[in-house]
C-alpha cells in the first residue's frame, strides 16, 4: 500500500524548505511529503492524485499567497479530499483570518510562524491531527476505476472486456456510488463523457474503445516476427491449446483474438467435467492458466484485433487485420468458435447490454442481487449460469421450449439445479417481448402449447439459444456447410468447389480445410463435439498436422 501524503504549500521558498525539512525528518518514513510554491499547481495535482487513488492525510498551507489566500486553497482542496486534516500557516497579523477559517473551512489548526523548536510547537500538533485522521481512514482502491451507469451497453462492453482479460477494476455506478459522484465532479465530467476509465496513474479516458484500453494497458504488443510458422485465429480453448503446443514445439506462433481469450468457455462460472479438476474450475481460471502457459513457452498474443480476410500469395498466407495491416504466415489454424444466436423478438435489441445479455455476463451478476432474472436456453452454459446467478438473484427462471432439461443438459447440472430452491424451470415457454424504459423491466412469456401469455418483472435476461459459427469473414474458397461451419478432412471429397482449390495429390488432413495449410479446430469446425475437452484436443491435434504440412512445402 502506498504511503498517505502530507502536502505543504507556501510561496516563500525559505519557509517551504523549512516546513518540508521538519516534516520529512519526523514523518518521512510513514508519509510521503510533497511541497509546492503554487496553490493552482497543487489543485491540479490533487485531481490527478484523487484519480490515481492516492490518499492525502494533511494539508499545511500558508495564508498569504499571491495566487489565492490559504483559506481559499483549503476550501477548494476540501472538495477533493474532504477527510484530510487542514492546517493554516499564519503570521501574527493573520490571526483573525485564521479564526474565521475555523468556521468557514473547518480548519483543524492554525500554526504561527516561526514554529521553532518543532519538537514543541509543530510535532505535537501534527501528531494529534494524524492520529485523528487515522481513526476515520479507510484505504482507497488502487487500480483501474470504471465509472458509468449500471444499465449502459457501453459500460457493459468495457466491463466485459476488462473481466474477460482478468484485469482487476473497480466499478463505480454514478447514480448510486458516492465516490463516483465525487470523481464525476472533480473531473468536471458530464453524462456525455460516460463511461469513463480512470487508470492507476490518474489519467482518464472518456467513452474509450476496446482498442484504446488495450493500447493504454499495453495488452497489444508489437509483433516480433516478419513471418510466422503458424497463426492461430481465435483464443478459445482450441486456439489456446494450439498456441501452447505450437510454441512448445518450436514453431513461431501467433495467437490473434478479436475480443478476449477464453471464448464462450471463458465466461463459464464453473466447468465441472474437465479432466484433472475434481472440484471444477471457472472458465476464467482455465483461460488464465492457458494464456500464461502459451506466453511462457514463447507464443505471441495479439488482442483485441479482428481478422477481415485471408489471402495466399507465393505460397504464404497473408492475414488481413481490421486496420488493413498484414501478417505473413506459413500456416493458419482457425479456431474462432461460435457466437450465441440472436433472439429476434421486440425489445431485445433495445435493451441488449442494459439488462439483456448474450452469454453468462458474470460482471452484471451483482446488479441482480435479490431480484428476479431469466435465462433462455437448456444447454450446459445456461445451467452453469443459472447456478452462478442463484447466489445473487432472488429467483432464477430457466425458459425452455421442451418439457425438461434432460435431452440438452448434463446430468450433474440437472441435479444441482433441482437441489437449488431459487431456480425454477419454465417448460414449454418462450419470451416474446422485452419491455422497459432505460433498461429491462418486464418480459412477456407465452406457453407454446396453450398460447397463454403472462408478463413478469425481470431485472435481467441471459440468452443461450444455440450457436452460429463466427465464419462470415472466412472466404478464399474455404468450404463451409449449410450452417456456415467449416468442413475439414475427407468430408471435403466430392464437395462442390473442392477440386477447384485442392491441387495436391494427397487428401486433406483430418482438420485441414479445402485450402492446403489452413486448418480448423474446435466449435467452428463442422462435426465438432462442442465440449471444452474436445476443443482442447482438436487444437493440440491441429499442430501435428501443421508439422506435416510444413514438412511437405
Amino acid at each position: 500500500m502506498s504511503r498517505p501524503i502530507i502536502i505543504a504549500i507556501d510561496d516563500d521558498v525559505q519557509v517551504l524548505r523549512a516546513i518540508t525539512r521538519d516534516l520529512r525528518q519526523q514523518y518521512g518514513k510513514e508519509y510521503k511529503i510533497i511541497n509546492t510554491e503554487s496553490a493552482n499547481e497543487a489543485l491540479e495535482t490533487l485531481v490527478e492524485m484523487k484519480n490515481a487513488g492516492d490518499v492525502v492525510a494533511l494539508f499545511i498551507s500558508d495564508q498569504r499567497m499571491p495566487e489565492m489566500p490559504g483559506v481559499d486553497f483549503l476550501q477548494k482542496a476540501m472538495q477533493i479530499y474532504p477527510n484530510a486534516k487542514r492546517v493554516l500557516l499564519t503570521a501574527y497579523s493573520d490571526t483573525d483570518a485564521a479564526i474565521k477559517a475555523i468556521n468557514d473551512v473547518q480548519l483543524d489548526y492554525y500554526l504561527m510562524k516561526p514554529w521553532d523548536p518543532p519538537e514543541d510547537k509543530l510535532y505535537p500538533v501534527i501528531n494529534d491531527l494524524l492520529d485523528d485522521w487515522h481513526v476515520d481512514y479507510t484505504p482507497e482502491f488502487k487500480g483501474i476505476k470504471l465509472m458509468g451507469y449500471q444499465f449502459s451497453p457501453q459500460s457493459h462492453v468495457v466491463k466485459d472486456y476488462l473481466s474477460s482479460n482478468l484485469i482487476p477494476y473497480q466499478w463505480l455506478d454514478v447514480e448510486r456510488n458516492e465516490e463516483a459522484k465525487k470523481l464525476f465532479a472533480v473531473n468536471k465530467l458530464t453524462n456525455d463523457n460516460l463511461p469513463v476509465i480512470i487508470y492507476e496513474d490518474g489519467t482518464c479516458q472518456q467513452r474509450p474503445t476496446i482498442n484504446q484500453i488495450a493500447e493504454k494497458l499495453g495488452i497489444s504488443p508489437q509483433l516480433t516476427n516478419q513471418i510466422y510458422d503458424v497463426v492461430i485465429i481465435g483464443a478459445g480453448p482450441a486456439g489456446l491449446a494450439a498456441s501452447v503446443y505450437g510454441a512448445s514445439e518450436g514453431l513461431r506462433t501467433l495467437l490473434i483474438e478479436r475480443k478476449a481469450p477464453g471464448g464462450q468457455a471463458g465466461s463459464s462460472s464453473r466447468i465441472e467435467n474437465y479432466l484433472g479438476f475434481p472440484a471444477g474450475l471457472s472458465g476464467a481460471d482455465l483461460t488464465h492458466r492457458a494464456i500464461s502457459q502459451a506466453r511462457r513457452l514463447g507464443a505471441e498474443f495479439l488482442s483485441p484485433r479482428t481478422v477481415h480476410d485471408i489471402q495466399e500469395r507465393e505460397g504464404y498466407k497473408y492475414i488481413i487485420l481490421d486496420d488493413g495491416s498484414e501478417i505473413i504466415s506459413r500456416s493458419i489454424v482457425i479456431t474462432t468458435g461460435v457466437d450465441y444466436r440472436k433472439l429476434e423478438v421486440p425489445g431485445i435489441d433495445q435493451f441488449t447490454g442494459a439488462g439483456i445479455y448474450y452469454g453468462a455476463a458474470m460482471t452484471e451478476a451483482a446488479a441482480c442481487k435479490d431480484k428476479p432474472v431469466y435465462i433462455i436456453g437448456g444447454g450446459n452454459s445456461a445451467g452453469q449460469a443459472a447456478m452462478y446467478l442463484s447466489k445473487f438473484a432472488k429467483q432464477v427462471n430457466i425458459v425452455i421450449r421442451r418439457e425438461s432439461l434432460e435431452a440438452t443438459m448434463s446430468a450433474y447440472l440437472i441435479e444441482q439445479i433441482a437441489n437449488t430452491p431459487n431456480i425454477t424451470i419454465l417448460p414449454y415457454t418462450e419470451v416474446i417481448e422485452a419491455k422497459g424504459h432505460n433498461c429491462l423491466e418486464e418480459l412477456t412469456l407465452v406457453n407454446v402449447n396453450t398460447r397463454e401469455t403472462v408478463t413478469e418483472k425481470a431485472t435481467a435476461l441471459y440468452i443461450f439459444i444455440g450457436a452460429k459459427p463466427y465464419t462470415d469473414w472466412v472466404q478464399m474458397g474455404i468450404i463451409k456447410n449449410k450452417g456456415n461451419f467449416i468442413e475439414t478432412g475427407r468430408d471435403l471429397n466430392g464437395r462442390e468447389g473442392f477440386a477447384k482449390n485442392w491441387k495436391l495429390k494427397r487428401d486433406p488432413y483430418l482438420l485441414e480445410t479445402s485450402c492446403p495449410g489452413i486448418f480448423a479446430a474446435g466449435d467452428v469446425r463442422a462435426g465438432a463435439m462442442n465440449r471444452v475437452a474436445s476443443a482442447v484436443g482438436e487444437g493440440s491435434m491441429a499442430i501435428s498436422f501443421v508439422h506435416k504440412y510444413l514438412a511437405d512445402v
